[in-house]
């Protein structure tokens, strides 16, 4: 088995500076300078992106201390549309957060400029708890699960 730790989930943006402030906004990511402006053979080679350039910043997760996982937000200077939005597409589906009340955080990211997408659900998980939960899009459509739990049964 590899030794591993978890570092980062990449986005990539239309405009990463607009879907930055987004997760700072919302969820209270921070940034974790450097800024990133790359380029070069280099990069061209590892993401086999003919004339890769590339700009954005990494944000600190929520919940953890400085040198914890980041959410990177990047552009590149030329970029392939995304399909169609769905929770059952193959490939990264969600970011998930976890919120106190899941209702209030959806109506914070649709104030933001984020998007409806599915209904909220209450839920029991045996073994578990109680999970209330419901997915919204990011401005960029990427989803986003805003979950909270507590225990007992329902």
């Amino acid at each position: 088995m590899i030794q591993a730790v978890y570092r980062h989930t990449n986005i990539i943006a239309q405009d990463w500076r607009k879907l930055s402030r987004f997760y700072q906004d919302v969820f209270g990511c921070k940034p974790v300078p450097p800024q990133r402006d790359q380029s070069g053979k280099w990069l061209e080679d590892a993401t086999k992106v003919p004339h890769a350039a590339l700009t954005g910043e990494h944000l600190l997760l929520p919940g953890f201390p400085e040198g914890g996982p980041t959410l990177e937000i990047y552009s590149y200077s030329e970029m392939k549309d995304q399909p169609d939005v769905a929770s059952n597409r193959k490939g990264f589906g969600h970011i998930a957060f976890e919120v106190t009340n899941v209702e209030d955080a959806q109506k914070e990211v649709l104030a933001a400029g984020g998007k409806f997408f599915g209904k909220i659900v209450t839920r029991e998980v045996p073994g578990a708890g109680i999970i209330t939960f419901t997915y919204v899009a990011d401005p960029e459509d990427n989803l986003i699960e805003l979950q909270a739990w507590s225990s007992g049964s329902l």
